[in-house]
């Protein structure tokens, strides 16, 4: 049976800056993006913690709300849907069809897991040019609940028939890596520019700079 290597989507493989004009254009400040998706995050995981569920779509435009609020701004229904297409046309990490292509030549079976309800990551893939190299796309819609909660990695697991043990997560977020580890994956961060670990994450598997070099240190890892 082919090896599994379980790939984060935004950020991961997908590069959230392209979104960055479109937040210059309606809040004056490009880098209300990165404040927009922490926002996102948070409001995904308070929903999983309090037994609440919304679909991803829903979850990005309640934080765009929040953080159009915090500035006194207004979001019209039309910058909300311009934002919410951009999602959907992100294009790839420059790196990331060599790497899939590494890891497809080595036997890899190469798979998403994503807090994108299906739809929408489908269009992503598809869109960012990366479709031919996936085997299946995960989505956490199917168990209501986001990552990193630990019914999702379960989840994943057994819609891939393989043992925790014997799955990697790739992902550039340390609250994904620590959730995959604590599910008994291996893990590789991808230290993109910003993104790091903390004193009480679990320790990745692999550190990496890149997808390229977390593909590379996978493959040398387990010969």
């Amino acid at each position: 049976m082919p090896r599994t290597i379980v790939f984060d989507v935004n950020e991961t493989l997908l590069d959230l800056r392209a979104l960055d004009p479109l937040f210059e254009k309606h809040f004056g400040d490009a880098s209300i993006r990165s404040e927009w998706f922490t926002q996102v995050l948070l409001t995904s995981m308070t929903a999983t913690l309090t037994d609440g569920y919304a679909d991803f779509a829903s979850v990005a435009t309640a934080a765009l709300g929040m953080v159009a609020e915090r500035r006194g701004l207004t979001v019209s229904d039309g910058q909300r849907t311009e934002i919410l297409q951009g999602l959907r046309s992100l294009p790839a990490h420059p790196e990331a069809p060599v790497a899939l292509n590494t890891l497809k030549s080595n036997g890899y079976r190469v798979v998403t897991l994503t807090n994108s309800p299906p739809a929408v990551v489908e269009a992503q893939i598809a869109n960012s040019g990366l479709a031919e190299y996936f085997d299946e796309v995960l989505s956490v819609d199917s168990v209501r609940k986001f990552k990193p909660a630990l019914a999702v990695y379960e989840m994943a697991a057994r819609v891939l028939d393989e043992q925790p043990k014997d799955l990697w997560l790739i992902a550039a977020h340390n609250w994904d890596t620590t959730g995959a580890l604590a599910a008994g994956w291996k893990a590789a961060f991808v230290a993109r520019p910003g993104m790091v670990t903390g004193t009480l994450d679990r320790e990745p598997t692999v550190r990496a700079v890149d997808l390229e070099d977390a593909a590379n240190k996978i493959i040398e890892l387990e010969r």
